[in-house]
């Protein structure tokens, strides 16, 4: 296994590489298989936490599995989620070596959600947190284009474009 659960500094439990990972690798598969609805509550009786639950694309709940439930939030992230053929997996934006923390940015494939106090404690940490991608500095959010999973730029293209559009705009003569 590329990974191992044990104590953050950022918070909590985290994951971590237990071997050197290269850009572009596989870091783990998302298991997606306990949907959450009225049908199938979260168990807090059996350990299960709301704080481990993801929402799809197209409104289904899912609690996550582990290890990829204890991967936290960064401002300087060294992971991504990419989906093929509705399987999600965490894949590294760089090289990763031993013993560092697997971490993605909340906000990348994520619309309108909650507001919360980030601890990453990285340089460029943005503090007050929205996991929002278009809440993102304009800036941040061109940086991560490459990182979006192919279903969310699908559904969010216009949005896209037009900050393709505001960011690129050719200088007036």
């Amino acid at each position: 296994m590329k990974v191992e659960v044990k104590q953050s500094l950022i918070h909590g439990m985290g994951v971590f590489a237990s071997k050197d990972i290269a850009r572009g690798e596989v870091v783990l598969r998302v298991d997606d298989s306990r949907i959450v609805d009225d049908d199938n509550p979260v168990r807090e009786d059996l350990g299960e936490s709301p704080d481990h639950c993801d929402c799809l694309y197209g409104g289904t709940t899912i609690l996550m599995g582990e290890p990829e439930r204890y991967i936290n939030q960064s401002c300087d992230p060294n992971v991504f989620v990419y989906s093929v053929n509705r399987i999600r997996f965490v894949l590294a934006m760089r090289d990763i070596p031993a013993g560092e923390e697997i971490a993605y940015d909340y906000a990348v494939n994520a619309v309108d959600g909650d507001v919360w106090t980030c601890g990453c404690g990285t340089s460029n940490c943005r503090g007050r947190h929205k996991c929002d991608f278009f809440s993102l500095p304009e800036v941040r959010q061109l940086e991560y284009l490459p990182f979006l999973d192919p279903e969310f730029a699908s559904l969010h293209k216009d949005k896209i474009q037009n900050l393709l559009n505001r960011t690129h705009r050719m200088p007036s003569k």
